[in-house]
């Protein structure tokens, strides 16, 4: 036995250990680079060092788009397990596990206040709500939110982060493109702007849908955006896809984006934007005052 080793050693060290938490640091999954997590909280989650923008929850999103004070709405309830679904498990039993793991019914959260002081209804997507999967439940969000925003008479900005139709309500997930198109439809009907923020990643039925309707497309830097996945096109078109194919900035070059806007300056893009589509444009010859008579 060592007894330096064995026993002095970690008598010598519990006198000067200190419990450190686990979560100090964050490790950029772009630059691979540790991030103090203060650093990071500080700028919305982008990484400091390389612009990296990570994933936030729906509340969070909500929260820094919305001045203070915004509120939240409660959303239809769809029916839980419609087709009484199971693979691996029931899909049952995955909803009460994400809805216990995000704290919400469904893969989106609805809110209503203000932008820098403008009138605007927001629904944000929550990725890690089964992948932010659109099934009945997030259909009725949409719906739910375009019904507000035409009773508020206001904008609609919705924040997209979804792998697309949530496959375990089959028909029913399908079902809820159309839904969503009308929910966009109304909300141009009535006259207001419907603007739409592409997040990380959004793909499949969201963007076959509402997704690519927007009156204004608006992107953050570097989300990935398509219908399909790129091997699969690749091995339909048999060709290889260009670099960066399906990340916003080749979109932008190719006119599928309107505008690549970083996180810290999206609230203040978002409130130029409604105000441009909402204020009323001052004719500049009627203005000009009247000439007096000769």
């Amino acid at each position: 036995m060592n007894w330096i080793s064995d026993w002095a050693l970690p008598k010598i060290q519990g006198l000067f250990r200190r419990d450190v938490p686990e979560n100090l640091w964050h490790k950029c999954s772009s630059c691979e680079q540790m991030v103090f997590h203060k650093d990071l909280e500080r700028n919305l989650q982008v990484c400091p060092l390389c612009g990296h923008h990570n994933r936030i929850g729906a509340a969070a999103r909500i929260d820094i788009t919305l001045d203070e004070g915004w509120q939240k709405i409660e959303l239809p309830k769809a029916p839980a397990d419609p087709l009484r679904f199971r693979d691996q498990r029931k899909y049952g039993d995955r909803m009460r596990e994400a809805q216990a793991k995000t704290g919400m019914d469904d893969a989106i959260m609805v809110g209503h206040g203000r932008i820098e002081g403008r009138p605007a209804v927001v629904a944000a997507f929550e990725f890690s709500f089964q992948g932010g999967s659109m099934g009945a439940g997030v259909g009725e969000g949409l719906v739910a939110a375009a019904r507000l925003a035409v009773l508020q008479d206001a904008p609609l900005v919705v924040f997209p982060a979804s792998g697309g139709a949530r496959m375990q309500e089959g028909a029913i997930s399908l079902m809820q493109m159309p839904r969503t198109v009308i929910a966009a439809r109304m909300v141009k009907e009535a006259g207001l702007p419907f603007i739409v923020v592409l997040l990380d990643p959004t793909t499949g039925g969201v963007t076959a849908s509402f997704a690519m309707l927007g009156d204004i497309q608006i992107a953050e830097p570097g989300a990935l955006i398509g219908f399909a996945g790129a091997r699969v096109i690749e091995q339909t078109v048999r060709e290889v896809l260009p670099e960066g194919f399906q990340r916003a900035e080749y979109l932008l070059q190719h006119g599928i984006l309107d505008m690549v806007v970083p996180r810290g300056e999206m609230k203040a893009t978002l409130a130029r934007v409604i105000s441009l589509l909402r204020e009323p444009v001052v004719d500049p010859i009627e203005t000009v005052p009247a000439l007096p008579a000769a």
